[in-house]
């Protein structure tokens, strides 16, 4: 069984399935309950349920979306360089 350190790539990125599934977990949940939570507490300040809510909600979508993708996108630059070394 490898320990954490032999799963860790040349470059330091950790790509154990755990560690991966952790990562986009925060990902997601972050960004959807500070901008919910914040445009929530905004409504209530001034009045104007559920704007800021759904404004908030839909900021963390796309915020959620390009981190995820970046991530993704790292993660596949990542595993073509190592096969493109393995065939050398």
């Amino acid at each position: 069984m490898k320990n954490s350190e032999q799963q860790k790539s040349e470059n330091g990125n950790d790509l154990s399935p755990w560690s991966l599934a952790w990562e986009l977990g925060y990902i997601i949940a972050i960004p959807i309950v500070l901008l919910a939570m914040g445009g929530a507490i905004l409504d209530k300040k001034m009045g104007t349920s559920p704007w800021m809510l759904l404004t908030g909600v839909i900021l963390s979508v796309s915020i959620t979306s390009f981190a995820v993708y970046y991530k993704v996108a790292k993660i596949l630059g990542d595993l073509s360089k190592k096969e493109e070394e393995h065939k050398k």
